[in-house]
């Protein structure tokens, strides 16, 4: 009976210790998922990531290596494990109400197919997808984006007050014109052309962005139905908001494409971008032998990052480095006339390397008219020729992204101020805030980004706004822009200045090269334009028609037919003046080459096209701002040798300034890609 009851009281022991430890584990299982649901599974992180892909099962080489943050503007990611993402949501043009909190989905992802013998990347992420319903208090939002018309977003917010807002197009604020109107037309190539080297994406749903000041594009990943992934690493909501198109403009959804909005748990943390003022005088001028000393120090520093693991890419680019410092010596050559480069040896050899070797990738995400639209007229038409030469290459441009020394993002900085800067803002934060969701998807589908840092990747923006835009989320990138201004962000040695080109006819970049022989250029100067900025009207205050020599005007009068126009003064001029606008870019330092005058730079601060391997001292002439006054003696001064000479190099330059319907070797285009790709393999880092 004793042992009985000892039994009993030691059953009635044990089931309390097995309560207890029951009740420990349901405590510990509660708060793993209450710290670990917000950023996915966070047990997986606690295991050693071994010799594993960075994103799922791909092919890439194995590596090993301890998982580190990636830095996406002021966001964070850890590229070792994609679960470790934060928020990850999915993004489809429902404009619907938004999904309720809490429901989660699913999707798969599709397989892509590389141009080698192995499989591309596998990107299978089945992740929660955590549904918040977007609200927020403010009163104004960025413009939906459409290319054919404009759609109307209308605002609940807390008070039950609603407003609309619709996007309009507003005058292109150009850097230079002299009263030409620009034709607006946009010129792009034929849906289903087989000049690229990837084949058609294959057609999906719309998308939509969740914020109330950003347009999201409208199809993100042209050639999948991936979950799109922010990397935003707090999960806390501070705001919401609802927006919806009003129901005549909702498109049609088929059931399958309707999915719930999923919003960043976070605000982007963007600085207010308001639209840059007009200048006044810079309080300090970098002078072009200052440029120099800084181009030559870039080549001892670099700007780029460490990558965050070894490269097969990387050391080819290191190698082609060395073969570049040691180039065999060219004193002469057919095609390339010594003078106008800094080094030709150096160059020759860069751009055989190029040639040989150069691998880009072209991101096919991104829906048009943002991406993928080449515009190729106007004064921003550089950004669009290099777009459609870049997408149609097939030396270059490679399948498979695993091959690529470069990666270049094909978006359009006149084409984004165009269809999202809401007229009167006084804002560029929607146009910031797009460009970095479309880089966090970026970044979510590849690893090649969070590897570099983006030193490796590169864009060409023309837009007189592009430097904004871009030094938020995109400065580690190189960095092709017309608005090439050191006191705005541009760094000498690692961005590119691109040329920026009018160009008046589309079908026939060509039309009206050349101009005059020496002999026949009776006019000492010309400049006629708009009074952009503040240089133009200090110019017009000295000279206009203050000395025969100098033909400075205002905007020409086209009415009168028997008035020289704008391109027979340039044709017939010694030395065309290329005073900056609003901005220190110019499209009258091609225009000047294009009509074989010789430019004279009237701009503090500006970094001229090609710096890195132009000796721009041997065909221009470059006077600052404070001596306009002396302008015309300035350029008396120079002997009648020199301005020969001055003359026949600018012939000679000529052909590195010029866009052809189909590139030439050594054209604006190819000049343009060496100049990224130089730039590239002077900053890596192995």
């Amino acid at each position: 009976m004793e042992n009985k009851i000892q039994f009993q009281k030691l059953c009635q022991v044990e089931t309390r210790r097995l309560v207890l430890v029951m009740a420990i584990l349901a405590f510990v299982v509660i708060v793993i998922q209450s710290f670990g649901l917000p950023y996915g599974n966070v047990l997986w992180s606690l295991f050693p990531v071994g010799k594993n892909s960075v994103f799922g099962n791909s092919s890439f080489p194995s590596q090993d290596f301890s998982p580190k943050p990636a830095q996406i503007g002021d966001t964070t990611l850890n590229e070792s494990n994609p679960a470790d993402i934060t928020t990850v949501f999915q993004v489809a043009n429902n404009t619907e109400a938004l999904g309720k909190r809490g429901q989660t989905e699913h999707q798969n992802v599709t397989k892509e197919k590389d141009d080698g013998p192995q499989k591309d990347m596998e990107l299978d992420k089945a992740s929660h997808l955590d549904v918040y319903q977007i609200t927020h208090n403010e009163s104004s939002s960025g413009g939906a984006l459409n290319s054919d018309k404009n759609i109307t977003l209308q605002h609940v917010n807390g008070t039950g007050n609603d407003s609309t807002l619709t996007k309009t197009r507003e005058p292109e604020n150009s850097s230079g014109d002299d009263g030409r109107k620009e034709d607006k037309t946009f010129v792009s190539e034929k849906s289903g052309s087989t000049d690229t080297d990837f084949a058609s994406p294959s057609p999906v749903s719309p998308q939509v962005v969740p914020s109330a000041n950003t347009a999201m594009p409208k199809r993100l990943e042209s050639n999948s139905t991936n979950n799109i992934t922010s990397v935003n690493s707090t999960p806390s909501v501070v705001k919401q908001e609802t927006e919806t198109l009003s129901k005549s403009e909702k498109p049609e959804l088929s059931q399958d494409s309707r999915s719930n909005l999923l919003s960043n748990s976070t605000p982007i943390k963007n600085p207010v971008a308001k639209v840059p003022k007009h200048k006044e005088s810079p309080t300090s001028v970098t002078s072009i032998s200052e440029m120099n000393r800084l181009l030559s120090q870039s080549r001892t520093t670099s700007f780029a990052m460490r990558p965050r693991w070894s490269s097969v890419r990387d050391r080819e680019l290191f190698s082609a480095r060395v073969q570049i410092e040691n180039a065999p010596i060219i004193r002469n050559d057919q095609k390339l006339y010594a003078p106008l480069f800094r080094n030709i040896s150096m160059f020759k050899r860069s751009y055989e390397l190029m040639e040989r070797i150069a691998k880009v990738y072209v991101y096919r995400e991104g829906e048009k008219p943002v991406f993928h639209r080449p515009v190729l007229n106007g004064i921003y038409a550089s950004e669009g020729w290099f777009m459609k030469h870049m997408e149609a290459n097939k030396h270059f441009v490679v399948k498979n992204p695993k091959k690529a020394h470069l990666f270049y993002l094909p978006f359009s900085a006149r084409l984004l101020e165009e269809t999202l800067y809401v007229p009167n803002s006084h804002s560029q934060k929607n146009l910031v805030e797009y460009l970095k969701i479309y880089l966090d998807v970026i970044a979510a589908k590849y690893p090649f980004w969070n590897r570099t840092g983006g030193d490796d990747h590169f864009l060409a923006a023309c837009h007189d706004w592009a430097p904004y835009e871009t030094k938020h989320h995109m400065d580690g990138c190189i960095r092709a822009l017309c608005n090439a201004d050191v006191t705005e962000g541009f760094k000498i040695g690692k961005d590119v200045s691109l040329p920026e080109t009018y160009v008046r006819y589309p079908k026939d970049p060509m039309r009206g090269v050349g101009g005059n022989p020496p002999s026949k250029r009776q006019i000492l100067a010309f400049f006629a334009g708009s009074m952009h900025g503040y240089v133009r009207p200090i110019l017009l205050q000295y000279w206009e028609n203050k000395d025969p020599d100098m033909k400075i005007f205002g905007p020409l009068d086209h009415g009168s037919k028997n008035k020289m126009n704008y391109v027979k003064y340039m044709k017939s001029s010694k030395y065309c003046i290329c005073a900056k606008g609003y901005e220190v870019n110019s499209p009258r330092v091609v225009e000047a080459i294009f009509y074989e005058c010789i430019p004279v730079i009237l701009s503090d601060n500006f970094v001229p096209p090609f710096f890195e391997v132009l000796n721009w001292e041997s065909f221009a002439v470059f006077v600052q701002e404070k001596d306009i006054p002396n302008l015309k003696e300035i350029l008396l001064s120079i002997p009648e040798t020199r301005l020969r000479q001055l003359q026949l190099r600018v012939k000679k330059v000529q052909q590195h300034f010029l866009w052809h319907s189909k590139p030439v070797k050594y054209d604006l285009f190819h000049m343009t890609l060496h100049s990224i790709w130089y730039n590239r393999v002077f900053q890596i880092r192995v």
